[in-house]
């Protein structure tokens, strides 16, 4: 991919993107999660898997003793997570706006039992210029159940920061 100079006036800079690479940004709220918010998630995706929407079910044939969340679930609220750490006003557009734009080295450590709560930790990592004029920024991301010994997930997290419009 191409990249180029993005020249762009101080004030006009997302904050984020003046981090420099291995920056700790921060820590999340916890999130609880219930067996509600996972049947909803089963309902939204067409997804009904006894594992994660039956606890009768699960106690007796899944492998850990009980509901878990989807792994969709538990990525999809990276985006939540994140918004607990930054503060930030999703109509105030004058620093521009992210859009995801993937990820890389996404790997879903350890479930997450429903009743338990998960947080996660937010590390820059690094930021490119593109030829649309575009930065494209590495966010990495760990997910932690409380009093779990391994993480539910690690990955780095890609967005695409689009300037604001002149």
């Amino acid at each position: 991919m191409e990249t180029m100079e993005v020249s762009l006036s101080e004030e006009h800079i997302e904050p984020l993107l003046r981090l420099e690479p291995g920056t700790p940004i921060g820590v999340s709220d916890w999130v609880l999660i219930e067996q509600d918010m996972v049947n909803q998630f089963a309902e939204v995706t067409r997804d009904p898997d006894p594992l994660h929407t039956d606890p009768e079910w699960a106690r007796a044939n899944g492998p850990f003793g009980g509901t878990t969340a989807y792994g969709f679930l538990t990525i999809s609220l990276l985006t939540h997570m994140f918004r607990t750490v930054i503060e930030h006003d999703l109509r105030e557009t004058d620093l521009g706006l992210f859009l995801n734009y993937g990820f890389d080295r996404l790997r879903l450590v350890s479930p997450v039992p429903v009743g338990s709560r998960i947080r996660a930790r937010f590390t820059m990592g690094d930021k490119r210029a593109d030829a649309n004029g575009r930065w494209i920024v590495r966010l990495v991301c760990e997910i932690e159940v409380e009093d779990g010994e391994r993480p539910a997930l690690v990955c780095e997290w890609l967005s695409a920061w689009v300037p604001p419009r002149s």
